[in-house]
């Protein structure tokens, strides 16, 4: 019997927005977007949206933007109708919505009502499409600009409706969508109602690290750093959280391109590169990042909602995110994020940054008038050689040997006993008084109390030290194996494989193509000689399915050396000298990122003196 043979026929027009509607408005979330980026394209400055029950019930924006002629406002209901264009150079389109899809999508799924005026017309227009069938076509009186009503989402499709959230989850995908945009426009002025409650509100011509500030957490005001850096076209600016400021789930990283929120897997593994040897795994950095690079190096059209982006040199780009965020972070110096509270200590001061010749990136802090007044101090201009040590062992054999010695060698030279009691005091960390528990040093500032986990301290001066003297070139280097191993994949992870073969070679892992569904491994990093090859090399292909790099291999190497350095530094139980414990403050002061260890926890605290007054009633 003959197949049977199918005509191909032409579409409803109402059937086709329905598709398109499943693709660009799967929930209230994502029509808000589209309408707010309408705004936003639109040149507005205020921008309000009200929502009812998360968005199923109403969403309405409105806006101080050009406004629509009637005419336009009916060619704006038709598929593919956009002023977002003005050519057909699409891989140069400078606005964020640019399809043309999204009303009559909307239109075709809700009640959706656009009202508009130009600001040099009389009166202005409103228009109700119901579910596809326009139902009032009229004059409308209205403030110059455009507000749009969404009501009954989905309310006559209810396979569709039925597979919404509930309302307080569709809420807080339409907080999550305002919030981004919001960070993405400082010079637009933002209001978010929810069920007659104002949840945001942002003036318009706001600075940028303020506005991220406000709308992420107030305490990046003070555990952030501004990052401010150019390299040939692109520049990259924001807010990055000091390691010690961190979450336990990555939903606090905002990331955008060229003014457009995005979710890109590229950036993400950037920023978790950035961070790798100063968070523990299962902790996440808090930042907004806004990367600036001309048209033609990215495109935007690769995702029908727009969040996804494809670089035209990726790897440019991930270098460039990863060399701005290290640099940004180092430049902080020893600011460490301290405890919003701990029992009746409940206010922690950040710590002061003394001057040195390269100025350390700036707080944030001023921006809200909160105080920061690093107190006077200097850092000894005391600089790590590289050491000429061919093997990571020999290097850490040499370096525990000379750091255990190194306080007691110093102990006649300390700048504190040649510059005089009150003048040690006006170090950033102070001088050392006593240890409590053979754990935790105490010392006296000038402006507080500093206490110091010796332990986690020590172990980020000995990372920075094994790093500094070549330690990590030495751990990539290779280690042959006596008889290559065959390792079997699936076809499309040895292609990724055999795409950075150079990349995965400079970290010490030698890899050749072994047929179609295998690699063969001659070559491991020495370190990791003893490791399960297997296991290694399908961590790294997972990897690159999901970030695109190698950047797994490059943590396992930077954790085998922060175990060393745990192991290597001056453990919790020991009973230091004065000499001692003061010779590891001064320490702290010239080594950067000392304020937090290798896991990401702080290696220090402060109590300010109206702190102390306050538990003993004094204020």
């Amino acid at each position: 019997m003959p197949p049977i043979r199918r005509l191909i026929r032409r579409l409803p027009e109402h059937l086709v927005n329905r598709i398109a509607a499943g693709e660009v408005v799967e929930r209230p979330a994502a029509a808000l977007k589209e309408l707010v980026e309408n705004a936003i394209d639109a040149g507005s400055t205020e921008i309000a949206v009200r929502l009812v029950s998360g968005g199923l019930d109403l969403i309405e924006v409105t806006d101080d933007g050009c406004g629509m002629e009637p005419d336009q406002i009916a060619l704006a209901l038709e598929r593919h109708a956009t002023s977002k264009l003005p050519d057909e150079a699409i891989e140069l389109v400078a606005t964020l919505g640019f399809r043309g899809e999204a009303l009559p999508s909307i239109g075709s799924v809700a009640k959706l009502t656009i009202e508009s005026r130009p600001h040099d017309a009389q009166e202005g227009w409103r228009r109700v499409v119901d579910h596809g069938q326009v139902a009032v076509d009229e004059p409308a009186a209205l403030p110059p600009g455009t507000r749009i009503r969404v009501e009954d989402l989905f309310g006559k499709v209810p396979a569709r409706r039925k597979f919404l959230r509930s309302a307080r989850s569709e809420y807080a995908a339409c907080q999550d969508v305002v919030r981004r945009l919001a960070m993405a426009r400082p010079d637009v002025g933002f209001t978010l109602e929810h069920d007659g409650r104002r949840v945001i509100a942002v003036q318009p011509r706001e600075e940028l690290a303020a506005r991220v500030a406000r709308l992420i957490a107030r305490e990046l005001a003070e555990d952030g750093v501004l990052i401010d850096a150019e390299r040939g076209p692109c520049r990259l600016t924001g807010v990055a959280g000091l390691p010690t400021y961190n979450r336990g789930v990555a939903d606090h990283q905002y990331l955008f391109v060229n003014g457009r929120p995005v979710k890109d897997r590229l950036l993400v593994g950037a920023v978790r590169g950035a961070y790798s040897d100063m968070l523990a795994r299962d902790r996440h950095a808090v930042l907004a990042l806004f990367l600036e690079l001309p048209p033609e190096e990215v495109d935007v059209n690769v995702h029908p909602a727009k969040t996804e982006v494809r670089f035209r040199d990726p790897a440019f780009i991930r270098g460039f995110l990863v060399g701005a965020l290290r640099h940004a972070l180092e430049g902080a110096g020893q600011r460490s994020a301290q405890p919003p509270s701990a029992g009746a200590m409940g206010n922690w001061q950040v710590e002061p940054v003394a001057p040195s010749r390269a100025e350390p990136a700036p707080s944030i802090g001023s921006l809200f008038a909160r105080e920061y007044a690093p107190t006077s101090g200097r850092f000894s201009e005391t600089r790590y050689e590289p050491s000429r040590v061919s093997e990571a062992g020999e290097v850490w054999r040499s370096y525990e040997q000379s750091v255990m010695a190194e306080p007691s060698g110093r102990a006649e030279t300390l700048p504190e006993e040649a510059a005089g009691e009150e003048e040690a005091l006006r170090y950033p960390l102070g001088v050392a008084r006593g240890q409590v528990s053979d754990t935790y040093i105490i010392a006296e500032a000038e402006d507080g109390l500093v206490i110091v986990d010796q332990h986690a301290a020590h172990e980020r001066l000995t990372l920075e030290r094994l790093k500094a003297a070549g330690a990590e070139d030495a751990m990539k280097r290779t280690q042959a194996l006596l008889l290559p191993e065959v390792v079997e994949l699936e076809e499309v992870a040895c292609d990724a494989l055999e795409d950075k073969l150079e990349d995965l070679a400079r970290f010490g892992l030698v890899l050749e193509r072994f047929g179609p569904a295998a690699m063969l491994v001659r070559g491991v990093p020495s370190v990791l000689g003893k490791a399960n090859i297997e296991s290694l090399v399908r961590d790294v292909s997972d990897d690159l399915a999901k970030n695109g790099d190698a950047l797994l291999l490059g943590e396992k190497l930077d954790l085998v050396l922060a175990t060393m350095a745990c192991h290597g530094s001056v453990r919790a139980g020991r009973s230091l000298s004065v000499a001692e414990m003061n010779a590891l403050l001064r320490e702290m002061e010239r080594t950067p990122r000392s304020g937090q260890c290798n896991h990401g926890r702080p290696t220090w605290v402060k109590l300010a003196h109206n702190d102390i007054e306050k538990l003993f009633g004094r204020k």
